[in-house]
């Protein structure tokens, strides 16, 4: 069951802009730029504004009155430039306004989607703890915030994948602007990986792929593609013929943390990094 409030839902696409733009590659070629940065003295301890932004903080534990809660995957927080923050609470997308005063993180909640979860008491407790006034302190990859009350979130910084070298599984393919998830036989079976010779070689679901691939300025030109020709079954074959489409021409990219997008205009490819 999932309902949305049409503001929360148009905010919260607003705030996963406006992260995408701070934590996303376009056109370096190399990407994976997330970093977690040095405290105050340079040693990784401490917090900064610049240690905190830019970062993907995963949320790996709330202790709330000394009970300390493991969170569920997919939790996490980012701090976007000019305040604008947002994140996932494990199930729910939020957005948020946050400042940074030295070591004190100012957290001003926003909306936040209302998708029924199995985790709704963590996703509460987190919700809770992360409004007001947090003491953070960054240590190396690792960060902890501590409400006035004595609760903690901890966090671990995970780092961006770049766009050369990295196994890419695509997640979904649209033809028309649109994508649409995989079917079920092809999960974790169509993978791209774009390598530093100026190659890109994969697989698109049952024949294996190599073509030319010259990556700059946020653009793929992609050559001619050599393809094996197997006996293939007939709901594999739509999706292989989608992505042929994007080669012998030029595709636009970009890699939001460890989410790469390829489109031409019309074909639209989604594609995840491993964990």
């Amino acid at each position: 069951m999932y309902k949305q409030r049409v503001t929360q839902t148009l905010t919260a696409i607003a705030a996963a802009g406006l992260l995408a733009a701070c934590g996303s590659e376009s056109g370096s070629g190399d990407g994976g730029s997330d970093k977690a940065g040095a405290g105050k003295d340079g040693s990784g301890k401490g917090t900064t504004g610049s240690a905190l932004t830019g970062v993907r903080w995963n949320v790996e534990s709330l202790t709330v009155d000394g009970k300390k809660q493991q969170a569920p995957s997919g939790a996490y927080v980012k701090f976007g430039g000019k305040g604008g923050t947002g994140g996932n609470f494990g199930c729910n997308g939020y957005g948020a306004k946050a400042s940074v005063e030295g070591d004190t993180v100012h957290f001003e909640p926003g909306p936040h989607t209302e998708m029924a979860c199995d985790a709704l008491d963590f996703e509460k407790s987190l919700a809770r703890a992360m409004d007001g006034r947090l003491k953070a302190e960054v240590d190396d990859k690792s960060l902890t915030l501590t409400t006035t009350g004595g609760d903690r979130i901890a966090l671990s910084a995970e780092s961006g994948a770049p766009l050369k070298g990295t196994e890419w599984t695509v997640t979904s393919v649209g033809d028309k602007g649109t994508a649409t998830s995989l079917p079920k036989a092809l999960d974790d079976k169509v993978k791209l990986t774009f390598g530093k010779d100026g190659t890109v070689r994969g697989n698109l679901g049952c024949n294996a792929v190599t073509a030319d691939a010259d990556a700059r300025d946020g653009k793929i030109a992609l050559g001619m593609p050599k393809v094996t020709r197997k006996m293939c079954p007939g709901d594999v074959m739509p999706t292989e013929r989608t992505l042929l489409k994007l080669f012998e021409g030029k595709a636009s990219y970009t890699v939001d943390h460890r989410t790469l997008t390829l489109t031409d205009g019309k074909t639209v490819v989604k594609a995840q990094a491993p964990a």
